[in-house]
Formats: C-alpha cells, structure tokens, sequence
C-alpha cells in the first residue's frame, strides 16, 4: 500500500475512532433553544389560551407571545459531540448541568417545580391584571403546603384559610412565621382555620367562607436552628369578582406573568392593546405588577423573532444580556411593571416608537 494512501487511512480511521469516543463521552452539560411561542390572544390546541366568564370582553386583533425555552431533560446525558456542535450553534446554548439542575434535581422534581411555578404565575397575572384595572380582587391566607412528618401533618392541610395564630389576626402570609417563632420548640401554638373544603365551597357559590375552627399544634425545632416551627409555608389565595381560566398546557415556570396579564387586559377593555401589530416578551408578574427577569433571554428573542414579532417586551434586569445579541429586526422594550408595558403599547400602536424605553449592552 501506498505510504499516502496508508497515512489517509490511519487518519482517517483515528477520526473515526474520536467521533465514536466523542457520541460515547458523556458530559456534564445541559442544552437550551428556542422553544415556542403561544400568541396569550389566540389559541393553542383549538382552545382560547384566555377564557374570561361573568365579565364583558372585546375583540383583539395582533399579537401578545408569550415566549419559552426549550431545555434537554434533567435524566437526559449530553455527549462530548452534542456538546461541541451545541457550543458552535448560534441558536442554542450549552451550560453547565448543574445550572438547571442545580442540587441533582431530578426530572420528577424539575417537572413538579415548573407546573407549580407556572400554576402561581397565571394566579399573579390576573391579580396583575384586575389591579391595573382597578377590579377590587380580595385575598386571604391560606395553608399553601404541609410537609411531610412536621407537626402540622394531619391538622392542617393545603388550602385551609389561616384566619389567626394565637388570636391575632394575620393578613400577610409571613405573618404565619412570626406568629409562630414568638414560641419556643415544644409550646402549643393555636391555628384558627377554615378548612379548605368549606372554602372552595364557599368560592364556588361566591361566599365569603364561614365556619372556623381552632386547631392546637405543639411546635418542634427547625433543622440547625432554635426556632419554633409548625411545617407548612403559607400562601395566598384570592378570590375574583369573575371567572378567569389560562389553558395553556405542557409549558412550566413563571415567565409567562407578563405576558397573561397584558392578555387579560386586553380582553377586558375596548382598546386594543396591541393596534393589529406583532409583540412578544416575557418576564414573571408580581401581584402588585412588578415584572421580574427570566432565564435563558437570548433563546426567547430567536424564538419571537423567527414566530414573526417586531417587538419584545424585556424585563430591566434582562436588558444587558438581550441587548448584547439581538436579532435582526426586533426591537427590545424594556419594562419595570405592566403599567410601563402598558404605556410602551400604547406607543407600538400609535406608532411613535422614537422614544420607547430600550435596552442598553452597556
């Protein structure tokens, strides 16, 4: 055989060798892209994404996108190949497994987390919503989880209204926590509730809920400190004055806030929010309608710039990272609270875009 020839094979078949080790190499990396975009005003699966009952509407024209990422599983094992061909892709991002998944998080767990979060984040975006509305939205503390083997297991349970702890009135959810660290470990501490199922009743018959009653817990001391618990987080529930469902399926986490609000209330006034044009954004809400960074800002603005948007509302704290890589042809709106995502609208649709609020890479 020629020496050439001979050379050609041996690389060749070296390169080979590599390219096998490399797909069978497996890396401590996770991959994120652009995942897709729900217009909040359309229709996903042939379902309204927004259902509004007990309250007038009105036609919508353009689009409000909400936006997501798409992420490799946390059970799923990248190899050295994906790895490298992620890294050279402009429209993905190859991190650290632990950044996801920090802790060994499982996709059990991560599944769980995401459903919870995004379940909270529709529930703040019509609070949002009704707030800049100013539709009155009464609110009440409630048991939001119990945990397992605390002394609360049993006595109280998710959903229960916490109406007082020791005879004093609490408003706030934090207020659960201090009430109950005045104690010290092994005290009795007094929970007056309502117990959910009495509440939900109530909720449905459009009732304020009745019927308390006092439950005794003895507290135990929290892990590593000297502190009186009971086990359970306390939450809040709110009750609205009409019926607002989000059917949106097979999407996790809180990003969405924003988005859903400005939905709502398009919906719910005769003006048309976005003016019959094309905007995206992302951003968690608060109950108060602050907006909130998110992960993974340079996927969403690939994915709502190919769906079509010129627009995208981008959270303040996101602004830096968008604005050091935007797409060509979308412009970035940078919004504090929904009222600034409002205003910003306003200005999309009337056409004066001169002196939008706009991200800086500085």
């Amino acid at each position: 055989m020629p020496r050439r020839t001979a050379t050609m094979l041996a690389s060749t078949l070296i390169l080979i060798a590599l390219l096998c080790a490399g797909v069978l190499i497996p890396v401590p990396y996770s991959e994120m892209s652009p995942g897709p975009t729900v217009n909040t005003l359309g229709k996903a699966e042939g379902e309204p994404v927004l259902q509004i009952s007990g309250h007038k509407t009105y036609p919508t024209s353009g689009n409000l996108n909400m936006t997501t990422v798409r992420v490799t599983g946390a059970d799923y094992k990248m190899n050295l190949v994906e790895a490298v061909y992620g890294w050279l892709a402009h429209d993905s991002v190859v991190v650290p497994h632990e950044t996801l998944y920090p802790g060994g998080k499982t996709e059990q767990q991560s599944t769980q987390e995401n459903a919870e979060e995004f379940s909270q984040s529709q529930e703040s975006a019509k609070v949002a919503a009704l707030n800049e509305l100013d539709i009155p939205v009464s609110s009440r503390v409630v048991v939001s989880t119990v945990m397992k083997g605390s002394p609360a297991q049993g006595k109280l349970h998710a959903g229960d209204v916490i109406k007082q702890v020791d005879a004093t009135a609490v408003k706030q959810p934090e207020d659960v926590a201090k009430l109950v660290t005045r104690h010290k470990p092994g005290e009795d501490v007094t929970f007056t509730i309502i117990p959910a199922k009495k509440a939900q009743a109530a909720e449905k018959a459009g009732k304020e809920p009745e019927g308390s009653r006092k439950v005794v817990i003895t507290t135990a001391k929290a892990p590593k400190e000297n502190r009186a618990i009971v086990g359970i987080q306390a939450g809040t529930d709110h009750t609205f004055p009409f019926r607002i469902d989000i059917k949106l399926a097979d999407v996790g986490g809180p990003s969405a806030g924003l988005m859903f609000s400005l939905g709502i209330i398009d919906k719910l006034t005769p003006t048309d929010l976005t003016g019959g044009k094309f905007i995206a954004g992302t951003g968690t809400i608060d109950d108060k309608g602050k907006v909130g960074p998110i992960g993974g800002i340079n996927m969403k603005l690939v994915g709502a710039r190919d769906a079509g948007a010129r627009y995208f509302l981008t959270p303040e704290d996101n602004c830096k990272a968008a604005a050091s890589d935007t797409p060509s042809g979308l412009t970035l709106v940078k919004v504090k609270t929904i009222d600034d995502a409002t205003k910003s609208l306003e200005k999309i649709r009337a056409g004066d875009t001169a002196d939008l609020p706009s991200c800086s890479a500085g």
